[in-house]
């Protein structure tokens, strides 16, 4: 397995480049569970970037649970799915509870819900 990375400098910023796509290998199954990522400096050195774009990178993906660091062992690709899956429990738990607290009604917070999620994946 080996982490496949390509910044296009005319789109988003590198650092979103960088953990938009370690995160969709970690979750496609492409770098699997315990692989070895390079170092922030390795992979600024690979991809023309500054240590500090991908130190960016690395934080949010830690903060999202799909890498973890372990000190001087290196960093490495953790359980992305269920990492996915928890903080999107708890997203949703966060909305229910808003939804409520707004007076909303079961059906029309599920109605709102579906509404976004068609707004952003069509």
């Amino acid at each position: 397995m080996t982490l496949k990375i390509h910044v296009d400098h005319d789109a988003a910023a590198p650092y979103e480049q960088v953990r938009a796509q370690i995160s969709e290998q970690a979750r496609s199954g492409a770098l699997p569970v315990g692989h070895k990522l390079p170092t922030v400096r390795g992979l600024a050195e690979q991809l023309g970037l500054a240590a500090n774009t991908v130190a960016k990178a690395y934080r949010a993906l830690e903060a999202d649970g799909v890498i973890e660091t372990r000190g001087r062992n290196g960093t490495f690709v953790a359980a992305a799915g269920d990492a996915a899956e928890r903080h999107a429990a708890a997203a949703a738990q966060s909305y229910a509870r808003e939804a409520r607290r707004l007076g909303l009604d079961r059906a029309a917070a599920l109605a709102v819900a579906q509404e976004a999620l068609r707004a952003i994946y069509t």
